[in-house]
């Protein structure tokens, strides 16, 4: 599986055109399924999730022509046969990952089967990942996100740094850089800040950043 790792989701020509080549296609030739499950730990959640579904969030990641799309939600699989959803998740090209809150997501990757699948995807799949989406693959969120003691959180791991997103973004003080210099000392791996414009693409195991904007690697 790759990865195309962002904050902001498809936000600039940039990250579409690391999207294109990780597909290896056409987005118009491509198929994918977009989770908003994220989005619903928070109060407007539903709107959260209406928006990225229908193509009227800020962040860009349906509305950019697929072959076909498609709604998978987590918190409905345990429900469901596998054999209904399975099969969906592995042949499309790409899996479209929302924001929200990231622990809230990771637990219902987990509860739902979904994260024990992800491992076993084709290796041409692509995760894309917008702000928690992105998070939930990372090892670490720090020792406090979103206010909420995450010091001892393990996330799925499947990528070996952390990420800080919406780096310096007007309407959330607590992701400057000098926050999130010192949000990075209680994570046990490297972390990247990266702001809106900014995505990490990882494909077996080598790391890219593709950026507009500005970003920022702290060491472990």
């Amino acid at each position: 599986m790759k990865f195309l790792l962002t904050a902001g989701g498809i936000t600039n020509r940039s990250i579409r055109a690391a999207l294109v080549e990780l597909l290896g296609k056409p987005i118009a030739e491509s198929t994918a399924l977009v989770i908003p499950t994220a989005a619903y730990y928070f109060r407007e959640g539903p709107s959260i999730a209406y928006r990225l579904i229908s193509g009227k969030a800020k962040g860009p990641m349906c509305e950019l022509g697929w072959k076909s799309i498609g709604v998978l939600e987590l918190t409905a699989l345990t429900s469901i046969d596998k054999e209904n959803w399975i099969p969906q998740v592995q042949e499309v090209d790409a899996l479209l990952v929302g924001g929200g809150d990231p622990m809230y997501l990771c637990e219902w990757m987990r509860q739902s089967g979904f994260a024990d699948l992800l491992p076993s995807l084709r290796p041409e799949t692509v995760y894309v990942g917008l702000s928690a989406g992105s998070m939930a693959v990372t090892p670490h969120f720090g020792e406090t996100y979103n206010r909420r003691d995450t010091a001892n959180y393990r996330a799925l791991g499947l990528v070996d740094f952390a990420i800080g997103p919406h780096l310096d973004h007007p309407s959330m003080p607590d992701n400057s850089m000098a926050e999130y210099a010192k949000w990075a000392k209680g994570v046990a791996a490297p972390t990247y800040a990266i702001d809106d414009d900014t995505a990490i693409k990882v494909v077996d195991g080598n790391v890219e950043v593709i950026s507009e904007g500005h970003w920022k690697l702290f060491p472990r």
